[in-house]
C-alpha cells in the first residue's frame, strides 16, 4: 500500500487542479443527494398530510432543481476523474518504457520480457482503475456516510443505535474477506507473467513446435498455465462473491429494522411518517456509502500488489550508469582497446571473460573466433556497453567506455546483433533507423554493399515494402543483409558483426566482405564468425577458447602457433583450403 500511495503522491502532482475540480463537484453532488430525503419528508409531513397541495407543487420543483444539479455535478466528477485516471495511466506506461529503454541486458532478463509486458499494461490499468473509482465514487462516500449521520440523527435519535450496530458490523465483515484477497490479487499477477511468458514462447517458436510436432504437448503446458491462473482467478471471484450477499444482507436487515421499530415510534407519536422515510433514506445512503467504500476496499488490494509491481521497475537501477561528469567528445577515430577485461554474469561461478588484452584500430579487420559459449558474444557487447565489464578497461578511442556519455558512445558504434531484428514498417523505415534523414541514394548504396539490392528490388513497393514485426517475412540470410544495411546507413566508425553472416551462402558472404573492404576501409571492424572462410583475410584474428585468448595473429600465424585455431580450421576446410 505504501508504494501506491507513493506512486500516486507523485503521478498525480501534475494533476492537482482536476481533483480539487473532481472534489468540488462530488461534495456538491453528495450534498445535494443528502438534502434531498428532508424534502421528501417535508412534503408528505406538511404536504401530503395536510392536503397542501400547493406545498407539494413548490417544494417538488425545488428537489428537481436539486436534481438536476446533482446530475450536472455527478457529469463533471466522472469526466474530471476519468481524464485523471486516464492521464495517469499515461504517465505510468511512459515512465515504465523509459525506465525500462534504460536498463541494461542484465536488468531486462532480471525481470523477464513477459513480466515487463504486464507491469506496463495489466498492472498500470489497476491502478488506473483505483483511481478512476475514487474520483468517482469514493470521493462521495465518506461525504455520503458523515452528513447521512448527522441529517439521520436530525430526524430521530431515539434509532441512531441502528446505524451504531449496523456499519460496524458491514465493516467488520467486509474487513475479513478484503484480508483473504490479498495474497490471492498477488499470486494472480505472477499467474498471469507466466500464461504470458508461455503465451510468447509459443507464438515466437511456432515454426519449432510444428516442426518436432508438439502441439499437443505445448497445448498441455498453456493448459497448465492456464488452469492455475483460472484457480486463482475462482478462488478470488468466490470472495468476491461473498462481498455482495453479505452488503446486501446488512442492508436489507437494517432496513427491515429501520422500519419495524421506526413504526412503532410512529404509532406511539414520537416521530412522523416523513421522518420515517427520511431516516430510511439516510440509513441506505450511509450504508451504500460503507458499500462504495467496500467497493474500493476489493480494488484497492489488487491495486497495491501492481503498485508494488511498478515500483520494482521503477526503483530499479541500471547497471550500466552513465558517468557524471562524462566525457563529451573524442580525439581518436575509431580505436577499440581491452585492458584487463573480466567479466562475469551475477551469480556465476566462473567468469565468462578472463584478462583480455587486444586491440582493434582504425581500417583493419580484428576478428573474433571459437568455440560455441567460449565469450564471443559477451566480449563484444562489453563496447557499447550492454553490459559493463566487471574488471578492466574496455576503451574507445582511448576512453574508457563508462567515461563517454551513452549517446556519444553509441553514435560511434554499429552493430549487427547475432539474431538481426526488424520492425514492423517498411524496408526504408527499418534502415533509416540510425540515421532518420538518410536519402534514397544512401539506402540504395547500404543495400549494394550488404548485398541486398537484388531483393529489395524484387519485393512490391522496393523501398516501401512492408516488413512484418520481426522480419518475418524475409528469409533469414535477407534478414541478416537488412540489419547490415541499417548499420552502413548509420556510417559509423566502428562496426561490430556479432556472427552477422552465418545466414549467407559462401558467395555471398565473400561478395559482402569485399565490398566492405572496398567501401567501408577506414573504418574499425569487430567481426566475431563461426567459419573460418569468413575471417581468414583479418589483419589480426583473436582465438577464444573457454573465456581466455588462446591466439592472436593473422590467419597464417595462428596455424603455426595456435592448435585451438588448428583444431577449428581442420573441422571446417581441406588441407589445401586452409593454406
Amino acid at each position: 500500500m505504501n508504494m501506491l500511495l507513493r506512486l500516486l503522491r507523485v503521478h498525480l502532482a501534475p494533476y492537482r487542479n482536476l481533483l480539487i475540480a473532481v472534489g468540488l463537484f462530488q461534495a456538491a453532488q453528495s450534498i445535494a443527494s443528502l438534502y434531498l430525503p428532508s424534502l421528501v419528508a417535508d412534503i408528505i409531513d406538511n404536504g401530503v398530510a395536510v392536503g397542501n397541495v400547493q406545498h407539494i407543487l413548490s417544494t417538488g420543483m425545488i428537489m428537481l432543481g436539486i436534481t438536476l444539479v446533482q446530475v450536472a455535478c455527478a457529469i463533471a466528477a466522472v469526466y474530471f476523474g476519468a481524464r485523471t485516471a486516464m492521464s495517469l495511466g499515461r504517465d505510468l506506461r511512459g515512465a515504465i518504457f523509459h525506465k525500462v529503454s534504460g536498463f541494461s541486458e542484465r536488468e531486462v532478463s532480471n525481470f523477464g520480457a513477459p513480466s515487463l509486458i504486464t507491469r506496463t499494461t495489466n498492472d498500470v490499468q489497476q491502478v488506473q482503475m483505483v483511481v478512476l473509482m475514487t474520483c468517482t465514487l469514493f470521493v462521495a462516500a465518506p461525504i455520503l456516510a458523515v452528513g447521512g449521520v448527522v441529517m439521520a440523527m436530525q430526524q430521530d435519535l431515539g434509532l441512531s443505535w441502528l446505524m451504531a450496530v449496523s456499519v460496524p458490523v458491514l465493516l467488520v465483515a467486509v474487513g475479513l474477506v478484503i484480508s483473504r484477497m490479498v495474497p490471492l490479487f498477488r499470486l494472480m499477477q505472477k499467474r498471469i507473467d507466466v500464461v504470458n511468458r508461455v503465451l510468447r514462447e509459443q507464438l515466437t517458436g511456432i515454426r519449432v513446435i510444428r516442426a518436432f510436432v508438439r502441439e499437443e504437448d505445448e497445448k498441455a503446458r498453456f493448459a497448465a498455465a492456464n488452469r492455475e491462473l483460472t484457480d486463482v482467478s475462482l478462488g478470488a471471484g468466490r470472495l468476491l462473491a461473498l462481498m455482495f450477499p453479505i452488503v446486501m444482507m446488512v442492508l436489507n436487515v437494517s432496513s427491515v429494522a429501520v422500519i419495524w421499530f421506526g413504526g412503532l415510534r410512529v404509532a406511539s407519536g414520537e416521530m412522523q411518517v416523513g421522518a420515517l422515510v427520511a431516516y430510511l433514506s439516510y440509513l441506505l445512503q450511509i450504508l451504500m456509502a460503507v458499500m462504495m467504500a467496500t467497493f474500493m476496499g476489493m480494488m484497492l488490494p489488487r491495486a497495491a500488489v501492481s503498485a508494488d509491481r511498478i515500483g520494482e521497475v521503477l526503483e530499479t537501477e541500471s547497471s550500466v550508469k552513465a558517468a557524471d561528469p562524462a566525457v563529451g567528445t573524442l580525439r581518436e577515430t575509431g580505436t577499440v582497446e581491452f585492458s584487463g577485461v573480466s567479466f562475469s554474469y551475477p551469480g556465476a561461478e566462473q567468469p565468462v571473460l578472463h584478462d583480455l588484452e587486444f586491440s582493434a584500430v582504425r581500417g583493419r579487420v580484428t576478428a573474433i573466433i571459437g568455440s560455441t559459449g567460449s565469450g564471443k558474444s559477451t566480449l563484444v557487447n562489453l563496447v557499447p556497453r550492454l553490459f559493463d565489464a566487471t574488471a578492466g578497461r574496455v576503451l574507445v578511442d582511448g576512453v574508457n567506455v563508462r567515461d563517454l556519455e551513452p549517446d556519444l558512445l553509441w553514435s560511434r558504434i554499429g552493430l549487427i546483433p547475432q539474431k538481426p531484428y526488424l520492425f514492423a514498417g517498411t524496408v526504408a523505415s527499418n534502415l533509416r533507423y540510425g540515421k532518420p534523414d538518410a536519402t534514397d541514394e544512401e539506402l540504395w548504396e547500404a543495400l549494394d554493399i550488404a548485398q541486398g539490392r537484388d531483393f529489395v528490388a524484387a519485393m512490391e513497393g522496393g523501398l516501401e515494402a512492408a516488413i512484418a514485426q520481426g522480419g518475418t517475412n524475409v528469409s533469414g540470410g535477407q534478414r541478416q543483409r537488412l540489419a547490415i544495411a541499417r548499420a552502413l546507413v548509420k556510417d559509423p566508425e566502428i562496426y561490430i558483426f556479432d556472427d552477422s553472416f552465418s545466414a549467407l551462402d559462401s558467395s555471398t558472404d565473400a561478395r559482402l566482405r569485399l565490398a566492405l573492404k572496398k567501401h567501408r576501409s577506414r573504418a574499425t571492424m569487430l567481426i566475431v564468425a563461426q567459419r573460418v572462410a569468413t575471417i581468414r583475410d583479418a589483419a589480426a584474428i583473436i582465438v577464444l577458447e573457454g573465456g581466455h585468448v588462446v591466439g592472436h595473429g593473422t590467419h597464417a600465424e595462428l596455424l603455426e602457433i595456435c592448435p585451438t585455431y588448428v583444431e577449428i580450421v581442420e573441422s571446417q576446410l581441406t588441407a589445401q583450403e586452409a593454406s
